[in-house]
């Protein structure tokens, strides 16, 4: 098993509604998750930067970051777009971040 740990950027005042879209996440978009292995994801929020972090663990190949070129995930991208900063295909700026320690 891996973990892998990411930060990505929300755009101002889209709080509420990025978590209202979490809250109600695709089922088709939750089983290839969990289907390609990825379990115990979480998302917290910087509310003074806007910043979210996420950390997944794997049992598969490849994380979440890794799954775009999937029609759901490149659905879900769009969908998330307008709230998010972007890459010009619409995938989120995505900055994976180094593990420096781990107490298990």
């Amino acid at each position: 098993m891996k973990r892998a740990a990411f930060k990505m950027k929300l755009k101002p005042g889209y709080r509420e509604e990025y978590k209202k879209r979490h809250d109600a996440i695709w089922p088709e978009l939750k089983k290839l998750l969990q289907d390609a292995g990825i379990h115990d994801y979480s998302i917290f929020l910087d509310e003074e930067t806007d910043t979210l972090f996420a950390v997944q663990k794997i049992d598969g190949k490849a994380g979440s970051q890794d799954l775009g070129k999937t029609e759901i995930v490149q659905r879900w991208w769009a969908y998330m777009a307008d709230i998010m900063e972007t890459n010009p295909d619409n995938s989120p700026v995505s900055i994976a971040l180094p593990e420096v320690f781990y107490l298990d």
